[in-house]
């Protein structure tokens, strides 16, 4: 396919703008209207994560900050048996400011995301980072274990969903809890993350109008089209044992691309088909999107992004909302973020919430 990628030197950057007149893919052509509508695909992702609501009891211990910011340890029940915990800058005066989640990539944690929430803080915003799923404190042990030990008993019970779509929910139940401090503007919601949090950025912000501007940094791709194209290897790369595992009790000697359809199907259903990037990146419409991702990334290969952003761009243009919708792409860059990409993104975020 021919890419409808339009190049601008911009910043040491490469701004990808989609112009109004492009070539569509199989999903553009489609046009809007065909499949499942936008509120259809939310409720059946919706419906497939919910699980019975607790109180969030939210617990808050005060944290000395060197930066003459106010910071916090907190704490809050997503579902039963989970406490999800995270760090929470903000300045010291009072009143209510705009809020920013950070999630982190595989393997990191929210201590990990303290120069960007000190960095938040400094520009005005109520910035907080969770540690995922069997990531940080809320893994045993050391290494991966935990979380391919999850994914593996997901992929022969069925139960819970440890690859993106559990933390999802924690960033929903995150969102409910912001709501209800006194110090954040619920209208003013926005998340930002990191590859695996990237990914989570666009689903939650897809199901989710609450979270008011998305900026998915190394996240963005089209799982369908990795697949058909030979190019999945990377992105199972971030969890191979697991899939090594599954295959092994199915008596594989080798991984191939029909055996990852099955291991997603089972482990994240969906990821491919109804709930890829195709389909749920649009569902932000309109709200304020930035998509940041490197030119030669494996995890996320451009011509996979351009499958997200065609239909997404057709939406946000059907919305007279294009000044809303936004990718830069990083030359000369794997799966990383460069400083002046984060320099964007933080621009992004004071462009539309306004601290």
């Amino acid at each position: 396919m021919r890419s409808s990628i339009r190049r601008i030197n911009s910043r040491n950057l490469v701004l990808m703008v989609f112009p109004i007149l492009f070539a569509f893919n199989g999903i553009a052509q489609e046009g809007v209207g065909s499949g499942p509508s936008p509120a259809q695909t939310r409720t059946a992702f919706l419906r497939m994560i919910d699980r019975p609501r607790v109180s969030l009891a939210p617990l808050v211990k005060d944290v000395p900050n060197s930066e003459g910011l106010r910071q916090e340890y907190i704490t809050y029940s997503s579902e039963k048996d989970q406490r999800v915990p995270g760090i929470l800058l903000k300045p010291a005066d009072h009143g209510r400011r705009p809020a920013v989640v950070v999630l982190h990539g595989t393997g990191g944690t929210k201590e990990g995301q303290l120069s960007l929430l000190n960095r938040l803080a400094v520009q005005g915003f109520v910035a907080v980072a969770i540690d995922g799923r069997y990531h940080g404190e809320r893994k045993t042990g050391t290494g991966s274990a935990q979380y391919v030990a999850a994914m593996l008993e997901t992929y022969h019970t069925g139960q819970g969903h440890p690859f993106l779509y559990d933390t999802v929910w924690d960033v929903l139940r995150l969102i409910d809890y912001l709501e209800s401090r006194p110090d954040v503007d619920p209208a003013r919601i926005a998340v930002i993350g990191f590859s695996k949090g990237g990914m989570e950025t666009y689903l939650a912000a897809a199901v989710d109008p609450r979270i008011a501007v998305a900026v998915p940094m190394i996240g963005v791709q089209s799982f369908r089209w990795a697949l058909d194209n030979d190019r999945w290897m990377s992105r199972v790369g971030t969890f191979q044992a697991a899939v090594d595992g599954a295959a092994k009790e199915a008596g594989l000697s080798k991984v191939d691309a029909a055996f990852v359809r099955s291991f997603y199907d089972r482990v994240a259903p969906g990821i491919y088909t109804r709930f890829d990037g195709p389909a749920m990146v649009p569902l932000i419409t309109p709200r304020p999107l930035l998509v940041i991702n490197g030119d030669a990334d494996d995890r996320t290969p451009l011509p996979g992004v351009d499958e997200c952003m065609t239909p997404a761009k057709l939406a946000y243009h059907k919305a007279a909302a294009d000044e809303k919708l936004q990718v830069y792409i990083q030359q000369n860059t794997g799966h990383a973020v460069t400083p002046v990409a984060l320099q964007v993104a933080v621009d992004w975020l004071v462009k539309w919430l306004k601290p």
